[in-house]
């Protein structure tokens, strides 16, 4: 019998009394049927709630991260660049938390001690604007450093799992949908920073967030993916990781000096893992285990 509940067998049924269970549903000193299942199934809920991980996390340094569950999404696109194809099932077949918004200033700041920004000349300072001029190889050494620091593990997600956090359970040509002309409400991108005479990444979390909550998804800076460059022909079904070997690494999400072709959820771009750009920004995978 469930934990705070009393009983002994009856004629007729089960004689119960609830501990600290009172009022609707008491009928000359016992509980019905119905309030019993409900109090028992509020009690489960409450559980499971505390059992779960929660959604949403805010790590030591004040990084605050979302939590993406596992399940399976179609990755790719078939009318967008042939890298891009074929469009394929594949499945995250684990829970994982992913950075709410692009690494910032103020977080690398207090995890590498270093600004790498000020080296480049599309750059804009300040504690909320997006990390930029950082390389793959500046991404993985964070990485390590923050899971010293922490006491987690922290990496840069793979391909499949940024498009699918991406996406969150959409379809279309973006997280909001197929409208291009709604991407300014949802991203940084050529026609709002460039075009206008601001040439830099943008402050996080200033415009809307995809389904599940994470900002600036679609455009700002491009992403770091743990992958190596590869094609779709042959990728596992499961947690793909990418090739083994390669040159190049995955960017994802395209960024400020883009167009909004490049900020679709399914593009995909590479760069050598030594490169700095100001375009060049990332966000991080922290288990959920």
């Amino acid at each position: 019998m469930a934990e705070g509940v009393k009983g002994t067998l009856a004629k007729g049924g089960i004689d119960l009394t609830v501990d600290g269970i009172g009022g609707q549903g008491w009928v000359d000193g016992k509980i019905s049927d119905k309030s019993r299942l409900a109090a028992e199934k509020k009690r489960q809920t409450e559980l499971a709630a505390k059992l779960a991980p929660p959604k949403k996390i805010i790590n030591k340094i004040g990084m605050k991260l979302t939590l993406i569950p596992a399940g399976d999404f179609m990755m790719g696109s078939n009318s967008g660049k042939d890298e891009e194809k074929p469009v394929h099932r594949v499945r995250i077949s684990k829970a994982f938390y992913l950075g709410t918004t692009e690494v910032t200033q103020k977080v690398w700041k207090s995890v590498m001690g270093t600004e790498p920004w000020k080296e480049g000349s599309k750059a804009k300072e300040g504690n909320d604007y997006a990390a930029s001029y950082i390389s793959w190889n500046d991404a993985q050494a964070f990485c390590k450093k923050i899971s010293e620091k922490e006491g987690k593990k922290y990496r840069l997600p793979t391909e499949a799992e940024w498009e699918y956090a991406c996406r969150a359970g959409t379809t279309t040509k973006a997280s909001f949908g197929d409208a291009i002309d709604k991407l300014g409400d949802y991203a940084w991108y050529k026609d709002n920073t460039e075009d206008v005479g601001e040439k830099y990444a943008n402050r996080v979390g200033q415009k809307r967030p995809n389904p599940w909550g994470l900002y600036d998804i679609h455009g700002n800076v491009w992403e770091w993916c743990s992958d190596v460059r590869g094609s779709y022909e042959n990728s596992p079904t499961t947690d793909p990781q990418g090739p083994r070997a390669g040159t190049s690494r995955v960017v994802r999400g395209g960024s400020c000096w883009n167009s909004a072709s490049s900020c679709r959820s399914a593009s995909r771009y590479y760069y050598s893992p030594s490169c700095r750009y100001g375009s060049l920004g990332f966000r991080v995978v922290c288990s959920s285990e």
